[in-house]
């Protein structure tokens, strides 16, 4: 079983309608478990539950050294690290580095991908979505609308977040990710977009605005 970032999980989620239609023997236990646990992590973070983010992280990480299959181990990495991108958080992906030698040369590139720093002879290994995002010359508007034509949720906030880590994420651009966060009950990146909205405001001196925003900033810490 393959792991792969948020941008093919819809992927995964028919592999696996389709395994459990056909007549071949059910899949390892390790690999629902490592599937199940990754994408409880994933969800634990963008929710801002640290506490069960960490938990399920660490059962993944079990579980997929029952195999010791270093590349899938790299991915699962590579999954939350994409996830703080998303929630704009740009740090080393340091695990995923120190696993890097036994990756796959499209989770490198994607990795190069999520700093900012991807190399033009591999852009073509990055899913299709994300390739003309990772052109530095094209222009913000250019970006935003690139980025209202990807589907999922998660893969659209994370393209969002190198697009503002390299200086490219217009008002659009900042406004579809906090409707993405907004609409899929992600508190976490969804207050990180807002105060990139807030600090841009206040900038502005767009007075009203900054207290419309200060005002949901509110609404989304108040419900934790």
């Amino acid at each position: 079983m393959n792991f792969r970032p948020g941008w093919l999980v819809h992927a995964t989620v028919l592999a696996a309608v389709v395994a459990a239609c056909s007549t071949r023997p059910p899949p390892p236990d390790w690999q629902a478990n490592a599937r199940q646990a990754i994408d409880g992590a994933v969800a634990a973070y963008l929710e801002g539950n640290a506490r069960v983010e960490a938990a399920e992280t660490a059962r993944a990480r079990s579980e997929i050294a029952r195999t010791g299959r270093v590349e899938l181990l790299a991915r699962a990495e590579l999954m939350r690290c994409a996830a703080r991108v998303a929630s704009l958080v740009f740090e080393p992906c340091e695990r995923f580095e120190q696993l890097s030698a036994d990756a796959a040369p499209a989770e490198r590139a994607y990795a190069d991908y999520l700093a900012g720093r991807v190399k033009a002879a591999d852009v073509a290994l990055l899913p299709e979505a994300h390739r003309a995002l990772a052109d530095p010359a094209s222009s913000a508007d250019a970006a935003a609308a690139t980025l209202t034509a990807i589907d999922d949720p998660l893969s659209r906030l994370i393209a969002a977040g190198v697009l503002l880590e390299s200086g490219r994420a217009s008002p659009p651009t900042l406004q579809i990710a906090v409707d993405t966060a907004s609409s899929q009950g992600w508190r976490r990146p969804l207050l990180a977009w807002l105060n990139v909205q807030l600090m841009r405001a206040e900038q502005a001196g767009a007075i009203d605005e900054a207290e419309r925003l200060r005002r949901r900033i509110g609404v989304v810490q108040g419900g934790r």
